[in-house]
């Protein structure tokens, strides 16, 4: 019995809940996410390496690339699109073009004015032919994949860019010859070639310089045929099929045969990679 008068104290229970993870429940997942998506897209590109060939996968890196035409200011012919698909061609040097203003005369008012003229007319006229030659290699690639006898050259056309303007190499191999041997008589495989090279760039307006290449395999007696005049002669046929495809002879600026000066592969003279015919497409503008 409780004795009279006498009170209890109330007893008050509080429960307090705790939110020390509250914040930590959806952190792991996005972190998670992020991880599964890499791993995926690098299985997916183990996969691609893995099902595709050379020439697919070279395809697949020119799609990706900023731009499908190297930059080179070479004035001679060493030196592919690429080289070896991707690769730098052997012996080829890079060298960055010449940029900004140069000083020029004007009456005695001094001063400086742009390369193309003082409107930059020069400047604009460059662009519009870059722009252009990236159109002509596309144009001329896909008229190689889409044509069976040509497509398996596809690897033997490069494109290069110089002061001058886009350089179209046609370069030969063990198993395929633009000519007959020690002759300028064009092989059949050669003269379909250099008609799809014609119907490629026959709509643009840019004059043309065709230089030939040969090995250094000379001629047996001093008195007879060189190479000198075999790569002229080589370079004057290429001019004649392109005449013959639709280039009327007023684009054609030089024709010229440089022999075994300029080799492709610069270990190995007698490479027959050496022997190859140079197609430019100069710049409206020369400066």
């Amino acid at each position: 019995m409780k004795p009279e008068g006498k009170i209890e104290p109330e007893i008050i229970i509080k429960k307090v809940k705790s939110h020390g993870h509250a914040h930590h429940g959806g952190a792991w997942k996005i972190a998670y996410a992020d991880f599964v998506t890499a791993m995926m897209a690098f299985f997916m590109l183990l996969w691609i390496l893995g099902a595709t060939n050379e020439q697919q996968r070279k395809g697949i890196a020119d799609y990706f690339s900023p731009t499908m035409i190297q930059m080179q200011a070479t004035g001679g012919s060493n030196g592919l699109f690429g080289g070896r698909s991707v690769e730098t061609p052997d012996g080829a040097m890079e060298r960055p073009e010449t940029k900004g203003q140069r000083p020029v005369m004007s009456g005695g008012s001094g001063g400086t004015k742009q390369a193309g003229g003082a409107d930059g007319n020069g400047k604009d006229s460059k662009a519009k032919d870059n722009a252009r030659f990236e159109k002509i290699a596309r144009n001329l690639q896909a008229r190689l994949e889409a044509d069976p006898t040509l497509k398996g050259l596809q690897g033997q056309v490069k494109f290069v860019r110089t002061r001058d303007g886009l350089r179209i190499d046609l370069v030969e191999r063990a198993d395929f010859s633009m000519f007959a041997l020690g002759t300028s008589a064009p092989t059949t495989a050669a003269g379909a070639l250099v008609q799809t090279v014609a119907h490629a760039i026959e709509g643009t307006p840019n004059n043309l310089a065709v230089r030939g290449h040969t090995d250094a395999l000379g001629f047996k007696g001093p008195g007879g045929p060189s190479n000198w005049s075999l790569s002229t002669t080589r370079a004057d046929a290429t001019r004649r099929l392109l005449m013959g495809a639709g280039i009327p002879s007023s684009r054609f600026r030089r024709i010229e045969g440089v022999a075994d000066t300029d080799p492709f592969v610069k270990a190995d003279p007698a490479d027959p990679r050496n022997r190859r015919i140079s197609i430019t497409l100069l710049y409206e503008d020369p400066a």
